[in-house]
């Protein structure tokens, strides 16, 4: 253990806690907007209830993503500071321009929207929830063409050993630019409706919350019926621009170490141990030509195997053929459990078959386990290299002493376990609590209303009244 890979290591650990957040709150703000305009349509209650439910959740979730994501920017001056020299004029502005867009959009609008319920009217208040979910679209715009850039750079000249930027449109919108960000963003709003599904037949399989937890599985179905497939679609042009830009990478994840003879194609290899030793995988069980089909549409064309380069530029291959197979299956199941209560909900017995009510529930956490499987596949994929074909992560880090390395991420596994942890066991108590009755706040003796605490827009008793004490709601 260098300093090199224990700061691989903080690094991976730090991306992999924060993009859990922005995968849920990119999803949950846009969910967020569409129940509020079916509040302000129908004036049903129900929806204005659920509203203010998943803001709570989405309050939370949105600081632990800010807070994990202020932490993780730290690093590329602390552990990562050759690379901020050699790319900064390029991946500066870039950040920069997330900020000013993104950040501070989010900024204006988000005070209004957990606050200003009946301080400002209504069309405002659904306008600043409106803003902040395209300020969480921005903010995925330009991170991803930051990151994006890592693996097909353009748009740049070397002066020296310094990245220029030459066209600021080709650096933003970089080969691999446009097939990442509606996987992602895709990726995002999957993920929040497996959450919103999962809880809304939790709510039914326990007999609570039956109308709230009827019109969660039936949206999140709906949804995901229409995404899923989708998905699947984005995710081979994905692919198909791996393979031309980042060959070893996609063979890596394909477990494809050698060509075969010639008109044979390439095989689909569904289960293997790769042998990076050996340059071949163990027990392997492949189907022919069918590899040549997905990553080529044609039965015999060929990928770059891995053996084409030598074994220094090569990734490692277990973590990201593995990490590739866990996303691919995911999806797979996600798709599945959609065929299925499609036809369930045809059938009328969507809210009362038990076994797909249990599916949804156990498939409420899959998106954050295929987004981190995904990142793993992107960022383990790239590697030995920061910059694709241009600068080696080896000679990317700081010049830092190993105890140093030790310190700070032993500091982020206990912060984190304790930050995160109580984050996430509140946001758990508010789920289990549920979707309760909208109460207004209290009013002071002058007729104005009382201030508030930030936290309070996350509070259980905020805006709530208890069901077991006599309380009417609100038309």
């Amino acid at each position: 253990m260098d300093a090199l890979m224990l700061s691989r290591i903080q690094f991976g650990f730090v991306i992999s806690f924060h993009v859990l957040f922005p995968a849920f709150t990119v999803g949950l703000s846009s969910w967020l907007a569409f129940l509020q305009w079916r509040w302000l349509r129908t004036r049903d209650t129900i929806w204005r209830d659920m509203f203010f439910f998943w803001m709570k959740v989405f309050a939370i979730s949105f600081g632990m993503g800010v807070v994990s994501g202020i932490v993780m920017s730290f690093q590329f001056g602390t552990n990562w500071s050759v690379l901020s020299e050699r790319a900064g004029h390029i991946l500066g502005p870039l950040l920069a321009y997330e900020v000013l867009t993104a950040f501070f959009l989010e900024a204006s609008f988000l005070g209004v929207m957990l606050f200003g319920w009946r301080k400002v009217p209504e069309k405002l208040h659904f306008f600043s929830t409106c803003m902040v979910a395209l300020g969480t679209l921005i903010s995925t715009f330009w991170i991803l063409s930051a990151n994006s850039w890592l693996h097909t750079p353009a748009g740049y000249e070397m002066v020296g050993d310094m990245f220029h930027p030459a066209s600021w449109r080709e650096i933003i919108f970089n080969p691999s630019f446009p097939f990442r960000l509606a996987h992602m963003v895709l990726a995002a709003f999957i993920t929040t409706c497996f959450v919103i599904g999962g809880v809304g037949a939790w709510y039914l399989r326990r007999g609570d919350h039956l109308e709230p937890g009827r019109r969660m599985l039936k949206l999140a179905v709906a949804f995901a019926a229409i995404a899923v497939p989708l998905q699947i679609v984005v995710g081979d042009l994905h692919g198909l621009a791996t393979a031309e830009y980042q060959p070893t990478k996609l063979a890596a994840m394909e477990g494809h170490w050698h060509h075969g003879a010639p008109g044979a194609g390439v095989p689909l290899v569904v289960f293997g141990l790769p042998d990076e030793a050996n340059e071949r995988n163990n027990f392997e069980l492949a189907i022919p030509r069918l590899g040549s089909l997905i990553l080529t549409h044609s039965l015999d064309g060929e990928i770059e195997p891995l053996t084409a380069v030598p074994p220094e530029e090569r990734p490692p291959v277990v973590p990201v053929f593995w990490s590739f197979r866990v996303m691919v299956g995911i999806g797979m199941l996600m798709l599945l459990l959609c065929a299925l209560s499609l036809v369930a909900w045809r059938r009328g017995r969507l809210y009362d078959t038990s076994w797909l009510l249990d599916g949804w529930r156990i498939m409420a956490p899959s998106g954050f386990i295929a987004v981190l499987a995904g990142w793993f596949v992107v960022e383990m994929g790239r590697q030995p290299w920061v910059v694709q074909g241009l600068l080696r992560t080896e000679d990317a880090v700081s010049d830092l002493e190993v105890s140093s390395v030790v310190i700070s991420l032993s500091a982020f596994l206990l912060a984190y376990a304790i930050v995160f942890g109580a984050g996430g066991s509140y946001i758990y108590k508010l789920l289990r609590r549920g979707p309760l009755p909208f109460e207004p706040a209290p009013e002071s003796d002058d007729g104005e209303r009382t201030p508030r605490r930030p936290i309070s827009a996350a509070d259980p008793n905020e805006h709530e009244v208890d069901v077991a004490k006599p309380a009417g709601r609100p038309g």
